[in-house]
């Protein structure tokens, strides 16, 4: 039925029609400001990392541009630049990209804890002497006259509230170890596949 109030003068009412919803200015700053957050995050990252993160050129380049910038006054300026870019961005890039920083922090959990325990096992090696023959067994390439001289150098260290320059090479050294050992994980996961392929092969 057409609205009555709907004249030759112009005049229109939206009194019978439906109302729509839009966000409260509170929803819409809220949103703004996790945008915001969100290329602050970006900014904070590694350039290499950033160059990485799929979203459009513009507002890379603005953070890029952002990283490069010292002068506080012109850092916040182009900040703020950085997040009227973010707003320009629709939901699946902004999920993209917020889905891209949560494995970075999975990432960084991950060698977090792996520091702890390499950490945790330098403690014991200062403390128990059969930790390196645990360490020895895992690691049969290890430089088992090195370390001993280091562990002790380390023990001195401590005694006489000298710099841990030994404490902290026993750290690199367990470090080291453990990226040879990945890499041979890797290796070995390798040749097992290269393995099973062959076998299919041979079969067909």
């Amino acid at each position: 039925m057409p609205n009555p109030n709907r004249g030759s003068c112009g005049y229109q009412s939206s009194e019978f029609e439906p109302e729509y919803e839009r966000p409260s200015k509170s929803q819409l700053k809220r949103e703004m400001t996790a945008l915001q957050k969100l290329g602050q995050e970006l900014v904070e990252q590694p350039r290499e990392r950033v160059k990485r993160v799929p979203m459009p050129e513009d507002v890379r380049d603005a953070i890029l541009e952002c990283q490069q910038i010292k002068d506080h006054e012109g850092r916040r300026r182009q900040m703020q630049y950085v997040g009227k870019k973010m707003r320009t961005l629709d939901e699946e890039e902004i999920a993209l990209i917020q889905k891209t920083i949560d494995s970075w922090k999975g990432a960084s959990k991950a060698e977090t804890a792996a520091m702890h325990a390499l950490e945790r096992r330098r403690d014991k090696l200062l403390a128990d002497d059969n930790a390196l023959t645990e360490l020895m067994a895992e690691h049969p390439q290890l430089d088992v006259q090195q370390l001993r001289t280091m562990i002790r150098n380390a023990r001195k260290e401590q005694a006489e509230n000298k710099p841990p320059k030994a404490y902290r090479e026993i750290f690199q050294i367990l470090k080291d170890l453990q990226k040879s050992k990945a890499a041979a994980n890797a290796d070995e996961a390798d040749d097992a596949d290269l393995d099973e392929e062959d076998d299919e092969f041979d079969d067909k």
